[in-house]
């Protein structure tokens, strides 16, 4: 018989854990920990459930995350946290295994992980392959505008959507968005870029766009391309490739339930204009999916293992 781990999800009822706890119930290494209802907010119970668990999951509000390591830490309890408490801290080992050559040894490793926000995970996977080879200056001002689906917004953005349809909104306008540290940290800039989310009306699915004036788009397609070579999770698309079937168009609903990350480059050469951008589920690659990839890697398994719905 198969070794079985143990994990227990605190916060197991918001979106990202019931999507986490639907991959984890059929995984055949994974056996998880359950909470009663009533003792779902009982300091006590969550602990003693952390003390059994070999990882212990967080989908919590920031606030509730930073007390709930508290209480993990009490009992020497590994964590994965979700939310985005803990992404820039010290401690912490940030948790995009395709980060770099050693970032799965450092989440292998680790007590302490943090999940990559969403927005984040689309815009550093673009930023940081460019920044590291020098063909995007670290100071260098950028905009970055992306695209949701409204289960990104949790409870009651989907509540409001499903009930009544709002179309497109644009937030986020005080340039204070949650994740720019991250985006900040771990793209390699030195310089704040501008941020600018959306929520469109429709579930899930992503697309992140970072354009650029005065850049000729081949050679970053071409580092883009090398340095996810091999990944399995990230798909790095020819120059100005679109899908056959849908051009002119680029839909967000693409990669919907999987763990998977398409990367693009478009570029005018002679105009010396070129958007980069990433497609993925906000929901997979953007936060269960990778979630359970980061988990699969922290217990020693294989880490594609059931991080597709």
């Amino acid at each position: 018989m198969s070794q079985k781990y143990r994990v227990f999800i605190d916060g197991q009822a918001g979106t990202t854990g019931l999507q986490i706890q639907q991959r984890l119930a059929r995984h055949p290494h994974i056996e998880l920990l359950s909470i009663d209802d009533a003792q779902r907010k009982e300091a006590s119970a969550r602990q003693a459930l952390m003390k059994q668990a070999d990882v212990t999951i967080l989908c919590l509000p920031d606030a509730a995350a930073r007390e709930a390591v508290a209480l993990a830490d009490e009992v020497g309890a590994r964590v994965l946290d979700a939310s985005s408490a803990h992404r820039v801290q010290d401690g912490w080992v940030y948790g995009l295994p395709e980060l770099d050559a050693g970032q799965r040894e450092k989440i292998r490793q680790a007590s302490h992980v943090s999940n990559p926000g969403c927005y984040a995970t689309g815009a550093i996977a673009l930023l940081a392959p460019l920044t590291r080879a020098g063909l995007l200056a670290a100071d260098r001002p950028l905009a970055i505008n992306a695209v949701s689906g409204y289960s990104g917004g949790g409870k009651a953005m989907i509540e409001k959507y499903q009930q009544q349809g709002t179309g497109f909104a644009a937030y986020g306008l005080g340039f204070d968005h949650k994740h720019l540290k991250e985006m900040q940290a771990w793209g390699g800039l030195s310089t704040r870029p501008i941020f600018q989310p959306g929520v469109g009306d429709y579930a899930q699915g992503m697309l992140v766009f970072i354009p650029l004036n005065d850049t000729d788009g081949e050679p970053l397609q071409r580092e883009l391309a090398a340095f996810y070579a091999g990944q399995q999770f990230i798909q790095v698309r020819e120059l100005n490739n679109l899908d056959g079937d849908t051009a002119p168009y680029l839909l967000p609903e693409a990669l919907n339930n999987s763990n998977n990350m398409e990367l693009f480059v478009f570029t005018h050469p002679q105009q010396r204009q070129t958007i980069l951008v990433a497609r993925l589920d906000n929901l997979g690659k953007g936060a269960s999916g990778a979630a359970v990839q980061n988990l699969n890697i922290m217990l020693g398994l294989a880490e594609e293992t059931c991080v597709n719905l």
